[in-house]
């Protein structure tokens, strides 16, 4: 392809992307993944920070993890910092779509780190839901301990999506957590012992179905029960 013929069909995509029409945007980010391009993983980052549709930012994800790490990773670390909790969320996301690639790089050396606390604890449950996923696709071996613990920090958060995203993200760390969901099954707060509970009967019989293992975890608090339910 000559390099007019790769401009114009780079002009092409970003008119596509920047369409009225979700429909057009979806069909545009879909050639832009099968046909990657370096020079729009600026715009397709950028649009997943402002980006109304869920199908489009579904789809605005699957065209970055179709390039490199080495260009994606750097800036999807960037929007980790936006103000835009839509930014940031997004951006967590596409890491940790990334996180089989990057692991063969150098990427993940860059994506780890910036799983920070402050992601982790953020103030928005979208955000915070979606860096707990990252974190456990991209936890390095031997550093799921201290993820666990800062994890088990949020028990007893929000209402039951953000609980239930929680305790999908500790029980994927397996025997990691053990420790700090015992010390929170002990919590003053009822609400922290219950998710406790309910998590540890998730990481013994994940098929328990989390509304279940909540609601036997209500009763043995309702009868004082703490530490680990049975």
């Amino acid at each position: 392809m000559t390099m007019h013929n790769e401009d114009t069909t780079t002009a092409r995509a970003l008119r596509g992307l920047g369409h009225a029409d979700a429909s057009v945007r979806l069909r545009s980010a879909l050639a832009v993944g099968s046909n990657p391009d370096p020079r729009l993983v600026e715009r397709l980052v950028d649009m997943c920070g402002t980006e109304p549709d869920f199908s489009v930012r579904e789809m605005l994800t699957w065209a970055l993890t179709r390039h490199s790490p080495a260009l994606t990773v750097p800036r999807l670390v960037g929007e980790l910092r936006s103000p835009l909790a839509q930014a940031r969320s997004q951006a967590l996301h596409t890491l940790s779509k990334t996180g089989d690639l990057v692991a063969e790089g150098t990427g993940d050396r860059q994506a780890w780190p910036a799983i920070t606390r402050a992601l982790l604890t953020d103030a928005d449950d979208e955000v915070a839901r979606t860096a707990w996923r990252a974190a456990v696709a991209l936890v390095p071996g031997g550093e799921e301990p201290g993820l666990a613990e800062t994890l088990a920090e949020q028990l007893g958060r929000g209402g039951r999506e953000t609980q239930l995203s929680l305790s999908r993200a500790l029980t994927a760390l397996g025997e990691a957590i053990t420790p700090a969901l015992s010390a929170a099954a002990t919590h003053p707060d009822p609400g922290v012992r219950q998710h406790a509970l309910a998590t540890q009967r998730l990481l013994r019989d994940p098929d328990a179905g989390f509304d279940f293992a909540i609601e036997e975890a209500k009763r043995i608090v309702a009868l004082g029960g703490y530490g680990q339910e049975g």
